[in-house]
Parts: structure tokens; sequence; C-alpha cells
């Protein structure tokens, strides 16, 4: 049933039933089907994607990338320091990385000097964080693969003499 997956990943808001007549299943084996995921934890929740950059209301938060080296702890890998980094609150998301880094967080914040308190008092000073490198997200143009900006076509009359 990978196709309720996929459905649910694109929009959560698909009710069962809909799911039903999409796959041609009964409503029953869908919500039976969606149960299973979730109790398994392959769903781990539903979520609504925000495009923070038009509130109004001043509650922006700053996002950064930091990539962190870390030295891995000997019978635990790299699991056990990850699991310390994204237990912070400030910590959004945190992934397993290969190339020049071990890891990849995305981090948030009121202000930028939060997010940088953040790295510098709690995040470089923890063992075996070896080095940070921080990027602040400055505008955001897709998220989770949905596009955040409306394209505004222009709708101006051509006038040619």
């Amino acid at each position: 049933m990978k196709e309720i997956l996929e459905i649910l990943e694109k929009d959560a808001r698909t009710t069962p039933g809909e799911i039903a007549r999409m796959l041609k299943k009964s409503v029953s084996v869908v919500k039976n089907a969606i149960k299973k995921y979730e109790k398994e934890g392959v769903i781990v929740k539903y979520k609504t994607v925000l495009n923070t950059d038009i509130l109004k209301d001043g509650v922006q938060k700053v996002r950064a990338l930091i990539e962190v080296r870390v030295a891995p702890q000997r019978g635990h890998g790299f699991d056990h320091i990850a699991e310390r980094i994204y237990r912070f609150p400030e910590v959004v998301s945190c992934s397993l990385l290969s190339g020049a880094y071990d890891l990849l967080l995305v981090v948030e914040g009121k202000d930028i000097q939060e997010v940088s308190s953040f790295v510098s008092e709690r995040l470089a000073t923890i063992d075996n964080v070896n080095s940070t490198v921080t990027h602040f997200i400055l505008k955001r143009y897709k998220a989770d693969g949905d596009i955040l900006k409306r394209i505004e076509r222009n709708n101006r009359i051509a006038i040619s003499f």
C-alpha cells in the first residue's frame, strides 16, 4: 500500500475516503493501512508547510544550516552524539552526511544572536564536536517539495504602436 503513503505525503489532508476512491480500495482497507503505518512509526506525524516569509505578525524565525564535524564514539558511532544534539529544542532537523562534514543541522531561533549563542555556547562545547560551519538561510523558495512563492503573472495589456 505504498500508494497510500505517496498520496498522504503530497497532501496529508486527503481523507481515507478520497484515497479509497483514487486507489479503488475500500475505506476500511485504507483506514487500517494508515493506522498500521502510524503504529509502526512509518507515519510520524501530519504537518503543514508554512511560508513564514509572508507572515505579517513579526513572528518570523531565523533558520540556519549548520555543518558539524564530530568524532564518532567507540561502540556508538555517530548515533549517540547525534541524539545528544537533536534533543536541543533549537534543532529542527539532524541528518548524517557523507563528505567533509558528519552532521547537517537545521537550527531555528528568534534572531541571529540566538542561533549564534546556541552554536558557540551549547553545540560547539559538546565533547566530540570538532568543528561547525553555520550558514544562515536568507530566503526560502521551496520547502518539502512545495514552492513557497506564488508566481505572479504579468497581466498588463501589451501596447504596441
